[in-house]
């Protein structure tokens, strides 16, 4: 008998037998009566009877179980009972008669990412080029096993086997002769809108037909306008185009209301039952239904039911259309309304700031994609345009009323998260993009992809009047288009931003629906009292404290003002931010600090300068790198300098690199900075890491220095402060040498005191994606090296070659910028995720384990 329950898991394995005792034998019988008469004496007692038989010992045997085993996926105990039939104090498999398990917080189906195929390897299998691709819009064959990708910025479409889904392989890409909007699939047929405009008062445009197995064209439909989305119906048997004719947003700021800008758009609806040369579109007329540029409508995106519904967004109008297929007709209209928002962060500041004090009060919908749920409930995804963003989904209903709204609460998550992108407070915030509905063997999934946090938002929709958050997935930079492939349990998102020079490349993101542990996030934050979470975002330095050996604290670097330390609770599974600790120069020290305002070329550091770092309530500007925890209590903070001292070089300094010493509040003590001359030779890649070390402390240098002959250091510097005589010295690291295929530089992050003059440095290059090659932890002692010398350092552990950053499915991160060592031996790492600027907003916090 087998049976499951949950719980909590036991620790040791024992063998428990029953408490059995041989019982004694009966009395002996009573003598027989006398004569009659009266009685006489009892007869003696008969002889004890023989023992009984001992019987047999009972055990019980309990054996941990790890996360992935079939019984109890997120690992547990297997308790297995039964008679010592054999006396051998084992419980051999033929003596079991009982076995059950106690599981550890049983397993529910989640996604995770499992691999990202980027696109750049369909023009060269490493990536080794810097042609701009995108994958925009994902479709997939008919049975699930090649994707169709549209490729606007090379006027394309790529094809991508995932047979085997983890490891995805390009096939190629087909030219169609224009930019390529959207795909759909019908059958063995890819179905390519593509825009052939020559400007925005004459757009033009195709439906291509791709043999997708022979990769060739079958055959080219003008479509009399400029395509944008376009939907293959649930039965096959009907084609929606959008006809979206946009608008030139140059002109007069692109208010679509008071200059609308002909021609105007519309949906071409066609037959595809029967043979391509039979296919003959039918157009639907959209003017004079949106309350707004009713002349003007720009249709956006487009859904098809199992009813041959179609619903388009009008984006720009703020409208929502119903379209029956079989008869071409309009079947319904209505506006997607507006919305109110409280706690959100509308203002975009410098230096940023995430504050989720703001509201904004009818804020329109203005809906970009839309996915179906049911017959009758779908779901938009409400980006914005012109009119703003109001950040959130939607579900209608076909009557036009709204049976949810989610309010703020994509940008609550996408803060939590650490992904919020501050620089569109002003605008859309994570401007939720696009949506897409699966069914997954009766698991009813609704996602929502967010283009500017690069989230997918994943909502349990059961009951769809009443979404649940099921969980969040990372995605690589501006995931657009999505395809639930349920047939396979994958999921499927198109990142669509490319830059190589940036660090970010356009991928197709792979996802699988299983019974498993979500891998991502890695950390989440707590609430603030508000009831907002504690914003973070660009991780740099880490931190352990020994006297806490479950919390790690990290900086956020200068991609925020108003610099805070972070407490990380890392017993919870993701790890919880919980404390925020803002840096404050309460009592003047960092004020005090001297300047040197001679007014001419010689000026390295003015007061200009030291009082853009101050803000007028005592918080600081800082640049955050490494943290320690100090030993007399409160921390020890490395802020790097900003700008370069050289002729030759025109970033001009704003900041110098100093060592900060807070209290346990954040309340600046010390501030220590390098020697004149080494600040009159600054280079903008100064401090990163920190770690105190038998009285003084010691601080990292990220690339190599000038020396003071006019050459260059011997290698980057290690710097020790003596904490008591106020003195420098200084060691030399030997840097690797770069190795991307990129090229690039290398240099160092942070540093962890490993006790006895030891210590662990992380080392990177400056490479993400494809071309990272060097990220690395390695040690060094500088027990015996006197100041001036060169370290000499052992590798512990190459994070690319062993996989630690691609565990999860997703491409290398550029930024490996923090370390740390628990009282229990475990490394920690985690990536910067440069306060999702020009990046996706990815950031994982990695137990590499007792590794040292």
């Amino acid at each position: 008998m087998s049976k499951n329950k949950t719980g909590m898991t036991l620790a040791l394995a024992v063998v428990i037998p029953f408490m059995l005792v041989a019982c004694e034998g009966d009395d002996g019988a009573q003598g027989p009566a006398g004569p009659a008469g009266p009685a006489g004496p009892d007869g003696p007692a008969g002889s004890t009877g023989p023992g009984g038989n001992d019987g047999a010992n009972s055990i019980v045997v309990q054996t941990m179980l790890a996360a992935g085993n079939a019984n109890c996926p997120n690992g547990g105990t297997q308790i297995d009972s039964g008679a010592d039939i054999d006396g051998d104090s084992v419980l051999d498999p033929d003596e079991i008669t009982d076995t059950s398990f106690v599981c550890n917080n049983p397993a529910q189906r989640v996604f995770n990412r499992i691999s990202s195929f980027p696109v750049c390897s369909q023009i060269d299998a490493a990536c080794n080029d810097g042609t701009e691709t995108v994958a925009e819009i994902v479709a997939a064959s008919s049975d699930g096993r090649t994707l169709v990708y549209t490729d606007g910025e090379t006027d394309s479409i790529g094809f991508a086997d995932i047979s085997d889904p983890a490891s995805p392989t390009g096939l190629g890409v087909l030219d169609v002769g224009g930019e390529s909007t959207s795909v759909a699939v019908a059958g063995g047929r890819a179905l390519v809108g593509v825009n052939t405009s020559p400007d925005f008062d004459n757009p033009s445009g195709n439906l291509v037909v791709v043999d997708i197995a022979t990769q060739t064209i079958e055959a080219t439909i003008d479509v009399g306008g400029q395509p944008d989305s376009i939907a293959v119906s649930p039965d096959q048997n009907w084609l929606a185009v959008v006809i979206e004719n946009e608008r030139d947003e140059d002109e007069n700021d692109g208010d679509i209301a008071n200059f609308p800008q002909a021609p105007a758009g519309f949906l071409w609806v066609i037959d595809i039952s029967g043979p391509v040369g039979g296919w003959a579109p039918v157009a639907v007329n959209l003017t004079s239904l949106a309350a707004v540029a009713a002349g003007d409508p720009e249709p956006e995106y487009v859904d098809i039911n199992e009813q041959n519904v179609a619903v388009v967004t009008l984006q720009e109008n703020n409208h929502l259309v119903l379209v029956d297929l079989a008869t071409a007709t309009v079947i319904n209209d209505f506006t997607a309304g507006a919305v109110n928002l409280t706690q959100i962060d509308a203002t975009e500041e410098d230096p940023a700031i995430i504050s989720q004090t703001e509201m904004q009060m009818a804020v329109p919908r203005e809906p970009d994609g839309v996915a179906w749920i049911t017959d009758e409930l779908f779901a938009t995804a409400d980006e914005g345009d012109y009119l703003g963003g109001s950040r959130g989904f939607t579900i209608f209903n076909t009557s036009g009323d709204v049976v949810y709204t989610s309010g703020n609460s994509l940008d609550h998550l996408a803060v939590r998260y650490g992904h919020y992108p501050d620089g569109r407070s002003g605008n859309k915030g994570n401007e939720p993009e696009n949506a897409e509905f699966g069914n997954y063997g009766g698991d009813k999934i609704l996602v929502i992809a967010s283009e500017r946090s690069s989230l997918l938002f994943v909502y349990d929709v059961s009951d769809p009047v009443n979404p649940v958050l099921k969980q969040t997935l990372p995605a690589a930079l501006g995931p657009e288009g999505m395809l639930a492939v349920t047939s396979r349990n994958l999921l499927v998102a198109a990142s669509e931003e490319d830059n190589r020079g940036d660090k970010f490349r356009s991928a197709l993101n792979i996802y699988r629906y299983e019974l498993a542990n979500q891998s991502y996030p890695t950390i989440v934050s707590a609430d603030r009292m508000d009831g907002t979470p504690i914003p973070w975002s660009a991780m740099s330095g880490l931190a352990a404290d020994a006297g806490s050996p479950g919390m790690l604290y990290a900086v956020e670097d200068s991609a925020y003002g108003s610099s805070r330390i972070f407490g990380i609770d890392i017993t919870k599974a993701p790890a919880e931010l919980v404390t925020e600790i803002t840096i404050k120069d309460t009592n003047d020290v960092f004020a005090a600090v001297p300047t040197d305002d001679v007014g001419d070329d010689n000026e390295v550091f003015s007061s200009a300068d030291l009082a853009a770092m101050i803000n007028a309530d005592g918080t600081v500007n800082l640049d955050p790198e490494g943290i320690a925890v100090a030993s007399a209590g409160g921390f020890w903070i490395a802020s790097e300098g900003s700008g370069t001292v050289s002729d030759a070089v025109n970033r001009p300094v704003e900041k110098l690199n100093f060592i900060f010493k807070t209290d346990a509040d954040g309340v600046i003590e010390a501030v220590v900075t390098l020697p004149e001359a080494l600040n009159a030779a600054q280079l903008r890649f100064g401090f990163e890491g920190i770690a105190e070390y038998n009285g003084s402390g010691y601080v990292a240098f990220q690339r190599v220095w000038p020396d003071a002959d006019g050459g260059t250091d011997p290698g980057a510097r290690i710097g020790a402060y003596d904490l008591t005589a106020g003195t420098w010295s200084f060691f030399f690291y030997p840097l690797d040498a770069p190795e991307s295929q990129n090229g690039g530089w290398v240099g160092l992050s942070d540093l962890t005191s490993l006790g006895d003059g030891r210590f662990l440095v992380v080392e990177r290059d400056n490479q993400g994606g494809p071309d990272a090659a060097v990220k690395r932890l390695y040690t060094f002692d500088v027990n015996g090296v006197a100041d001036g010398g060169t370290l000499t350092k052992t590798l512990v552990r190459d994070l690319v070659v062993e996989g630690d950053l691609t565990a999860t499915g997703g491409l290398v991160a550029e930024k490996i910028e923090g370390s740390a060592v628990t009282a229990g031996g475990d490394v920690y790492i985690i990536n910067d995720n440069d306060g999702v600027d020009d990046n996706s907003g990815e950031t994982n916090l990695i137990n590499l384990g007792d590794i040292l």
